[in-house]
C-alpha cells in the first residue's frame, strides 16, 4: 500500500489516504499477521476524496495505470494473496463505475496480459498501524522506497500532471 498511498495523497480532490487491510477473516489484523497470507485480508488504501474535484473514474484510472492490475497475488517482488489488485466498493454507483472502467480497458487491450483486478463489496477495512500512514512521505530515503516507490511516483506525476496537488 506504501505505493498506492504515495500516489493518491498527491492528486487534487483526494482528503485523506489511508493504508490499511480489506476483506479479511481477522478482526484488527496486525501486519504480521497480513504478511502471514493467513488472514484474507488486501492491502489496501482507502480514500476519501470530493467528486467535485476529482472524479471516481480518474481515480480509477490512476488505479489501473500505476501498479499491475494483470498479476494475481503479485505487485512487482511482493507475493501473496495480500497484494492482489482489488477495487473495494462501498455502493452499487462504486460497482458500476469500477466495472465500466475495468471492462474499457478490458475491451481495448490496455495491457498485454488479461486485467485480474477484482471487484468486490467491501466488507471491512482495518486502518494499518500508525507506522504504515505516509509512509513514502516520512521514509523516502528507506531502500524500497527509493527502488521502487519513488520511480512510480514520479512516473505518476509525469502522467497526470494536470490533476497533482
Amino acid at each position: 500500500f506504501w505505493c498506492v498511498e504515495a500516489i493518491f495523497q498527491d492528486i487534487k480532490g483526494v482528503e485523506s489516504v489511508v493504508s490499511g487491510y480489506a476483506n479479511g477473516a481477522v478482526k484488527n489484523p496486525s501486519y504480521k499477521e497480513v504478511c502471514s497470507g493467513r488472514t484474507g485480508h488486501a492491502e489496501v488504501c482507502q480514500l476519501t476524496y470530493d467528486p467535485e474535484v476529482v472524479s471516481l473514474t480518474k481515480i480509477l484510472e490512476v488505479f489501473f495505470q500505476t501498479h499491475d492490475p494483470t498479476t494475481l497475488n503479485r505487485q512487482g517482488g511482493d507475493v501473496g494473496t495480500q497484494y492482489r489488485s482489488g477495487i473495494y466498493y462501498q455502493t452499487e454507483a462504486q460497482k458500476e463505475i469500477a466495472t465500466e472502467v475495468f471492462n474499457k480497458l478490458d475491451d481495448a487491450g490496455a495491457f498485454i496480459n488479461p486485467i485480474v483486478t477484482e471487484i468486490t463489496e467491501l466488507r471491512s477495512f482495518y486502518p494499518a498501524e500508525d507506522y504504515h500512514q505516509d509512509y513514502f512521505d516520512l521514509n523516502g530515503e528507506n531502500p524500497y522506497c527509493k527502488a521502487v516507490v519513488s520511480p512510480k511516483v514520479a512516473k505518476f506525476k509525469k502522467s497526470f500532471s494536470d490533476i497533482l496537488k
